[in-house]
């Protein structure tokens, strides 16, 4: 706790005071760039990541950056998701997975997860991903593999459960929302984006379509 106190001590006397301007400005209100929905691993920075500034990018964090797909939980996941379409006009959505996550190794394991019911619980809106990688890709026995398999599949599903919430179909029906899915590999700093013409994850600089132009169609076995 010691260290938090510090941190802010040191953010009130160099970086606030360099940016206080800017903080100033946000008090007439927010037009955030992106919605950005990520996991909540404390190894993920999402304002650093993407070098945004304050203001510039609502941020809602989740195990295993699930979004539970409309009507099955309507809790802060749904109430977060439209009001940055219904009220903040946000153009654009990321769903950005990430290498080594906890919630996508308890889905794949879990035992890991037996004495945490409410994580086991909250996995259940990831079981689509569960059962792809399961049915599909049993051949693949590389455990590192396979959870890097699955945290791309996953960002695919979540993707699909967010067209689920009205306030996003109609955007995206009107031309005026893009979704996007992102992998960050944190050991590296690379990002990797889905191509829907490709059908798989690239670097993110070789991608220009978003998923939301394109119906996602299973990866080839």
């Amino acid at each position: 706790m010691q260290q938090l106190v510090q941190g802010i001590h040191r953010f009130q006397r160099e970086q606030f005071s360099q940016d206080q301007k800017l903080f100033e400005t946000l008090v007439d209100g927010q037009h955030p760039l992106a919605l950005f929905i990520t996991c909540s691993d404390s190894r993920i920075d999402p304002s650093r990541l993407t070098q945004t500034k304050p203001g510039e990018l609502f941020i809602q964090r989740t195990a295993g950056n699930i979004v539970p797909p409309y009507g099955s939980i309507l809790g802060g996941e749904a109430a977060t998701i439209e009001y940055a379409v219904a009220a903040l006009k946000v153009r654009d959505i990321v769903i950005c997975g990430h290498s080594h996550c906890g919630a996508m190794a308890g889905l794949l394991t879990p035992e890991m997860v037996d004495k945490m019911p409410a994580v086991r619980a909250y996995l259940q809106h990831a079981e689509a991903t569960r059962r792809i990688v399961e049915e599909n890709y049993s051949h693949l026995t590389d455990p590192a593999k396979r959870l890097t398999l699955t945290v791309e599949e996953n960002v695919l599903v979540q993707l699909e459960s967010l067209r689920t919430h009205p306030a996003v179909a109609a955007a995206i029906g009107r031309g005026d929302l893009k979704l996007h899915g992102w992998v960050y590999k944190f050991e590296t700093g690379d990002v990797f984006a889905f191509d829907p013409d490709q059908n798989q994850f690239l670097p993110l600089q070789d991608v220009t379509s978003p998923v939301s132009e394109k119906q996602r169609t299973l990866p080839p076995i």
